[in-house]
């Protein structure tokens, strides 16, 4: 994936060893192990080879000031096309529904998290050809959560979208996008 090849900042650098040391607190890697993932980490060029280093450790949680708010009382929250993902989207609708396609937009980190709050609406999601999306922490009480084809369980060097929330009286779609057939 394009995304896995994207160089990293000195930042996404910092972001990885404190998730290591963290994981070393909690005493999920030995010091050894901690050492040479840090080594690693610092000389890291890739999302790639930062997500090798990290994908056997729970997820960091986003800086609170990382998180983007999509909001309507009424009306449909929509994005498509090139559009840059936030690690942290909250969407939220009273009567409204949500679309969201990623697979086209600017996906620079490996993991996203996604909150929906829909109280009368549905929520679409159009993901990357290869990407794995968790809906284990999303609800909903009328409707019914659907995911076509799209694998659940976290893999390396792939991007990982969770998505938590709920939906009262609507549902969740997630897919890949639809293949277009050309004729001559």
């Amino acid at each position: 994936m394009p995304e896995m090849q994207m160089r990293v900042s000195d930042e996404d650098r910092e972001r990885a060893t404190g998730q290591l040391q963290r994981a070393f607190a909690e005493g999920r890697l030995t010091r050894p192990e901690l050492e040479d993932r840090l080594e690693l980490a610092l000389t890291s060029k890739t999302y790639g080879d930062l997500l090798g280093l990290i994908t056997d450790l729970p997820a960091e949680a986003p800086p609170a000031d990382d998180v983007v708010e999509l909001e309507s009382k009424s009306g449909h929250v929509r994005r498509s096309g090139d559009w840059a993902v936030p690690r942290r989207l909250r969407v939220s609708s009273k009567y409204g529904s949500a679309e969201l396609d990623l697979s086209q937009a600017v996906i620079p980190h490996p993991v996203v998290d996604l909150e929906l709050d829909l109280t009368y609406g549905s929520a679409k999601i159009i993901v990357p050809e290869g990407a794995v999306v968790n809906v284990d922490a999303f609800h909903t009480e009328w409707g019914q959560t659907s995911v076509s084809d799209v694998p659940g369980r976290r893999r390396p060097g792939t991007l990982y979208v969770v998505v938590s929330g709920r939906a009262k009286y609507g549902g969740l779609r997630v897919r890949y996008p639809r293949r277009r057939w050309f004729t001559h």
